[in-house]
């Protein structure tokens, strides 16, 4: 499930980067970058619990599902995070920067 979660959201913020280029003012390729490596590191994690567990990685109990869901939604949120600081330490409009300044 966290690698269905992250996938999809490495997905659609690379979909978002494509249509944004060549400009890309709102730093979306660093979520790419957090969300493919996120994607990632899920795979390789899958391709080792499948060598542990065997065919029973494929019927996984209900509850771990959904702890699965739930630490897949936390790492996208938590990329969300990284890129929002990410966004106001660049301030790629200048918004912060005119604030500070007194201009509104």
């Amino acid at each position: 499930m966290t690698l269905l979660i992250t996938v999809f959201a490495a997905v659609i913020s690379t979909a978002l980067w494509y249509k944004n280029q060549p400009g890309d003012k709102m730093k979306i390729s660093v979520l790419c970058y957090l969300y493919w490596g996120a994607s990632l590191m899920w795979l390789v994690d899958a391709i080792y619990e499948y060598a542990e567990l065997g065919p029973e990685f494929f019927s996984p109990a209900a509850a771990d599902m959904i702890n699965d869901a739930f630490l897949g939604l936390s790492a996208v949120a938590f990329g969300m995070v990284i890129w929002v600081v990410i966004l106001l330490i660049k301030d790629p409009k200048g918004v912060i920067k005119a604030k500070l300044a007194g201009k509104s």
